[in-house]
């Protein structure tokens, strides 16, 4: 690979503009740019502050970390993973939570694409580095539940609840609570997860995406799901928050505007396996099995969060009745 400075993040082209008049030189500026930008959804803004980074500095840490992170979101996995690598090879021995950080991205990335025992091994590497470290323990979790193995993913994350007590821990856990059998302690800790995230959803820094999944998929309220849904889009257009209204809506049976969102999401070229579930599911409500079965299957191949559910579904599509 060249240096970072001639490399794109992605093929599009974006138009240079200065984004920061009093201190233009300054990398980090762009890094906080890069990330309220991906955070508002503003993808072409965040792309072009990443590219000043990269531009400025060749080659700094903060500069690829944040390339990575928006390669994996314009859907080049593998290229967030080698810009992740080399973010970790540069990283001093001495900086342990950092390069925990990067390994745990790196886990992120591998159990995304589907590559389940090399994604356990790096997360088991950063807990080694640095042992507790919440980030690994989530993701580390997350293998744990599409190996079936619940009470180890419920162990990691009560491990990690206990070092993070934030709204969107304690919904992880209680998922994987349900998952595990332990109906009573999910129950617990869904209703605790209730009472913490409305506090905090008046704040723009929330757990509001897991409360819309809560009343969608746990408390079956649909009406309460759409109102934090639209809530959040109010303030912001990412990826994850339009699935969290595309999902919203389709539960409330608006799946015409449901498919408008979550194909506005899928645009921008994310390759997530829980979204091609919810995109899936919202085509098959529709009618259209030709789409629905497309982006079931590419959820399915992920075999990661979300490819359980789509294999239930597509399992009934490819039936002699196909679904009811």
């Amino acid at each position: 690979m060249a240096h970072a400075g001639a490399t794109r993040i992605s093929r599009r082209a974006g138009s240079r503009k200065i984004l920061n008049k009093k201190v233009p030189d300054d990398v980090l500026v762009y890094g906080f740019l890069t990330d309220a930008n991906a955070e508002l959804g503003n993808y072409p803004d965040a792309e072009n502050a990443a590219q000043w980074m990269l531009n400025l500095r060749p080659g700094n840490l903060p500069g690829m970390t944040r390339g990575a992170y928006l390669r994996e979101l314009f859907g080049d996995v593998d290229g967030a993973y080698e810009w992740m690598d080399i973010a970790f090879q540069s990283t001093v021995p001495t900086e342990t939570e950092d390069r925990a950080w990067i390994l745990s991205q790196m886990g992120h990335l591998r159990f995304i694409a589907g590559r389940t025992d090399d994604a356990d091994n790096i997360l088991k590497q950063a807990l080694i580095i640095f042992p507790g470290y919440h980030y690994a323990l989530g993701n580390l979790a997350k293998v744990r539940i599409t190996q079936k193995r619940y009470d180890e993913a419920v162990a990691l994350l009560q491990q990690r609840y206990q070092a993070g007590p934030h709204a969107e821990n304690l919904y992880d856990l209680a998922e994987a609570l349900e998952l595990a059998g332990r109906s009573e302690e999910a129950k617990k800790a869904f209703a605790e997860f209730e009472v913490k995230s409305l506090a905090e959803s008046v704040r723009k820094d929330n757990s509001s995406r897991e409360l819309v999944f809560y009343y969608a998929d746990h408390a079956h309220q649909p009406a309460k799901a759409l109102a934090v849904a639209k809530q959040e889009y109010s303030w912001r257009h990412d990826v994850y928050t339009l699935d969290a209204y595309a999902w919203a809506l389709h539960v409330n049976g608006q799946d015409a505007e449901a498919r408008k969102q979550i194909e506005i999401a899928l645009a921008v070229g994310i390759r997530d396996s829980k979204i091609f579930a919810h995109a899936g599911e919202i085509a098959l409500k529709l009618g259209d099995r030709a789409a629905a079965q497309r982006y079931l299957e590419a959820s399915v191949s992920l075999h990661a969060v979300g490819s359980e559910q789509a294999r239930v579904v597509l399992a009934q599509l490819s039936g002699p009745a196909g679904p009811r």
